[in-house]
């Protein structure tokens, strides 16, 4: 049996576990970035964990793969930018490979958690998915015929920033009217936040205490289920944002199902059923011929180590 080590790069904290090749997360932990030191401490600190953990185990290991935030050059193992932890062309890939004496190999962390849904969660099932997470940004990951699709030199699946509004509201990357700015956790907190200011009378201020910065993702819900109007509104006006962007992935890749991640899915059937009726009345030519579902992740925040050690597994054919 193999073992590999998957290790998911955060801003705060660095997650590592190690998997058999037939998929059982043998044993996890998690230790502190420390972001602000130089990447070569990080890099140690990485290898050291891995090393530990399969120490622990008592098995050895055959490499191992990381998720990073930010542009990566998966071919030479280089993060070429990461605004999480402010890095510019560090070859990651290349220094924790020295410590641990095996090979290593990186993807972005959004492909990584991509894989690792589609290799042992929700989309395991499926040999085509593509998942989205809903959080400060919307992130991205494409799995095509069982195999991760990173695009032209790492740089694709970006799918927070396609279209869906022209002129509309500015996002992080500098256009205006892409899906991150409209069905990220983000982008919800800041319409019902907007939503409040306009309603003195919502029940959503109750909800949040009569503070407008204590509204979260899950308010505008909360203040559906009691039958407030502005919060079903914002919900309502959510749900078909994240509709749109949806259904231009199904119409591009058609995949088997498309899994969504991030606290927004707690809500569960309350996004899930209304978002899969609006996808279904827009999606070319319906769904009757070529279905796909909607699900939500099952792996939480171990789809990034699942997924990092696939990603060794692929780079080495297990």
């Amino acid at each position: 049996m193999k073992y590999y080590a998957g290790i998911d790069l955060g801003g705060t904290f660095i997650k590592c576990g190690i998997v058999s090749q037939d998929g059982a997360l043998i044993i996890k932990d998690k230790i502190p970035t420390g972001s602000e030191r130089p990447y070569g401490a990080i890099a140690k600190d990485m290898a050291n964990l891995a090393l530990s953990l399969a120490d622990k185990a008592g098995v050895k290991l055959t490499a191992a793969g990381i998720g990073s935030p930010g542009t990566v050059d998966s071919a030479n193992g280089v993060i070429v930018y990461s605004n999480n932890i402010k890095w510019e062309n560090v070859p990651l890939g290349k220094a924790v490979s020295e410590i641990l004496n095996l090979p290593v190999f990186i993807t972005n962390d959004a492909n990584a958690a991509a894989l690792g849904e589609s290799y042992a969660g929700a989309g395991k099932d499926f040999k085509n998915i593509v998942f989205m997470t809903l959080g400060t940004g919307v992130g991205g990951g494409i799995v095509l015929d069982g195999k991760l699709y990173e695009g032209g030199r790492s740089a694709g699946a970006e799918i927070g920033h396609m279209l869906v509004r022209k002129n509309g509201e500015k996002c992080t990357c500098g256009r205006r009217g892409c899906l991150e700015a409209y069905a990220s956790a983000s982008a919800l907190i800041k319409q019902t936040r907007t939503a409040m200011a306009k309603n003195n009378n919502s029940v959503m201020w109750s909800i949040c205490g009569g503070v407008a910065e204590n509204a979260d993702g899950k308010t505008a819900f909360d203040g559906m289920r009691a039958n407030d109007a502005a919060a079903k509104k914002v919900v309502n006006n959510y749900i078909g944002y994240l509709a749109e962007g949806i259904t231009d992935v199904c119409n591009i890749f058609r995949p088997d199902a498309v899994i969504l991640g991030g606290g927004i899915c707690a809500e569960g059937e309350t996004l899930l059923k209304p978002l899969k009726r609006k996808v279904a009345r827009s999606v070319f030519g319906g769904l009757k011929y070529a279905p796909v579902k909607i699900l939500t992740a099952t792996l939480g925040n171990d789809a990034g180590v699942y997924g990092s050690a696939r990603f060794a597994m692929n780079k080495q054919k297990v």
